[in-house]
This record gives C-alpha cells, structure tokens and sequence, in this order.
C-alpha cells in the first residue's frame, strides 16, 4: 500500500471467485507484476506498476472477502476509522464488514452508503 494522505483513496482491491484468473488478466492488460500474499492456505495477490510501486489487490472471494461484491472497491484513508464507522451509522449507512487488522497497514472495515454503494476505510499505523 503506497503513502496516502488522509481523505484521499489510498488503495484499491477487486474480490473475485477466481483471483489467479484476473490477476493474469491485469498482468496483460494493464501491465502489472502480482506478488502473492499470503492468506494462510491461498495467496491473494498484490499487483504492482511497471515502476515496482504496489497499486492494487486482486483478491479472493473467501476469507475476510468472502460476500464482498465483484468490483474494484476503493478504501479512503482516515485519522479515526472508530469515528467514521460510528459516522456512517449516525448518518444511515451500515457496517458491511467490521474493522479488522491489516498488520502493519493499520485497520480497514468496508462500510455501504444510504444509497447502497460500499466504499471500505483504512486508518494506518500510527
């Protein structure tokens, strides 16, 4: 995950039943090199630009993923992801999956909008 600042999207992931499958596709369309990440007894896989730099995931639909819609879901950076989680509920929005640990990145929870569209939220490490 590259250094974003806070308010901007700072990562992008699509979660597909077949991730080997597509990350096969972007290597050839769009030109990036996959690295596998571990997920424990599969590889989800982070792609990166011709210039080394990690741009985005293509991911697995199991796991922390699984139930997530087939599409590339962006995650926006913020200060308090506590604060915004209970924002999104305040302002009619739901929790579509709970904060969980991303390591050394920090947490992230995807949350869906009044309307229905899903967006996911990442506070780093301090």
């Amino acid at each position: 995950m590259s250094d974003t600042k806070l308010g901007t999207i700072g990562w992008v992931d699509l979660t597909v039943p077949d991730a080997t499958a597509l990350r096969d596709f972007y290597s050839a369309v769009a030109g990036w090199t996959p690295q596998d990440v571990s997920m424990g007894d599969y590889a989800d896989y982070s792609m990166s630009a011709p210039n080394g730099d990690a741009v985005a995931g293509v991911c697995h639909a199991r796991g922390t993923n699984l139930g997530l819609p087939a599409q590339w879901l962006v995650y926006v950076t913020v200060p308090d992801l506590g604060a915004s989680l209970a924002a999104c509920v305040a302002k009619g929005g739901r929790i579509y999956r709970e904060r969980k640990s991303m390591g050394a990145y920090g947490d992230f929870a995807v949350i869906q909008d009044p309307a229905g569209a899903v967006m996911g939220l990442i506070q780093p490490k301090s």
